[in-house]
């Protein structure tokens, strides 16, 4: 399996357990919904792209940088660096994974 892939499962796995805590903390909806369907997109891309298709590195990828995008946003609106701080360093280091296992680097 392709490293990117990996970092994409790893990526999906923190989104997903990330809405969990959410809506058990603060019985947030939206939380739950948001990780769980990022979690989803996550695991749809890199099974594609364990199957070969270079769509599910750039579905992995984008739903990657949409996320830290995101995150960095809410970090900058509530000043609260839980859980935005997490998401953002994991998204930067996955993406830099994927970047690095799409071009054969690693």
């Amino acid at each position: 399996m392709p490293t990117g892939a990996l970092c994409a499962i790893a990526y999906a796995a923190l989104s997903a357990i990330g809405g969990l805590i959410g809506y058990a903390q603060a019985r947030s909806q939206a939380s739950l919904v948001t990780g769980l369907v990022s979690a989803v997109l996550l695991l749809t891309g890199a099974w594609l792209w364990q199957a070969g298709s270079a769509g599910g590195a750039g579905m992995a990828m984008g739903v990657t940088a949409a996320l830290v995008f995101i995150f960095i946003r809410r970090w900058m609106q509530t000043r609260k660096a839980m859980p935005a701080a997490i998401m953002i360093v994991a998204g930067g280091l996955a993406f830099v994974g994927m970047g690095l296992s799409l071009f054969g680097v690693i």
